[in-house]
């Protein structure tokens, strides 16, 4: 895959937030990116470290996550292909959280500088990635809310459309079956709930005939139904039609 390819999939995934004249899409696709192949399971950005580049994730599932002295891991957040999610790293210099791949995954690396002379060149590019950053920390509030306040069976019902809904966004799902590369654990490290309760939970979901997970793969079986259940309300995802 050449790196105008690497690019389209950013491209792609900020058009659905924000409009791109074809001068900024060729202003983005003139950025320098170096490739690299990670396992699962890998740092792509530990925290602490303080870096010279953002991250683009080409291929794969990335998850930002923390880790408490017991060992414990709570993800934060997941990013599928077309995300830069450290573009906070171009104005905080020491990450104060991880990275981390969930499969194998395909990252692309664009170095501040670069990013900085784009944004200068055109205020709509600047406008597009300061608006990702925006609509990341609502999403980032919503998990919150979740967290804090939605039932377990509310809180997965929310995870599974928020996902499928940006999914479906870069073409990935075509709203009814969506792959989802997590296991249960994974799962359970991101909703903040016991691999047992997460079991127990999507079984009813299932018996309900709102939704099956099972092999890595979201069938969505009532989307009407899920919606309400998990309290889901796109809104906040600002994508465009």
């Amino acid at each position: 895959m050449d790196k105008r390819q690497h690019l389209e999939k950013m491209v792609r995934k900020l058009e659905t937030i924000s409009p791109l004249s074809p001068e900024d899409k060729e202003l983005l696709f003139g950025l320098l990116v170096s490739e690299r192949q990670f396992e699962a399971y890998q740092d792509v950005v530990s925290e602490g470290e303080r870096t010279k580049q953002c991250c683009l994730v080409i291929e794969g599932l990335i998850c930002r996550y923390k880790l408490v002295a017991d060992g414990g891991r709570q993800i934060l957040s997941l990013h599928i292909p077309g995300d830069i999610p450290d573009l906070h790293s171009l104005h905080i210099e020491e990450m104060d959280h991880s990275l981390g791949t969930l499969t194998p995954a395909t990252v692309g690396f664009i170095p501040h500088d670069a990013i900085r002379g784009i944004t200068r060149a055109s205020y709509r590019v600047s406008e597009a990635f300061w608006r990702e950053a925006l609509i990341d920390a609502a999403a980032f509030r919503e998990w919150m809310v979740g967290i804090g306040r939605r039932s377990a069976t509310s809180r997965i019902a929310h995870f599974v459309c928020e996902f499928v809904t940006k999914m479906k966004a870069i073409g990935r799902s075509d709203g009814v079956v969506c792959a989802l590369p997590m296991t249960q654990p994974e799962m359970a490290d991101a909703l903040g709930l016991s691999t047992v309760h997460i079991n127990k939970k999507l079984r009813e979901l299932r018996q309900a005939k709102l939704v099956r997970i099972r092999a890595n793969r979201i069938t969505i079986l009532d989307w009407d139904g899920l919606c309400e259940l998990g309290e889901f309300d796109p809104r906040y995802l600002h994508l465009r039609e």
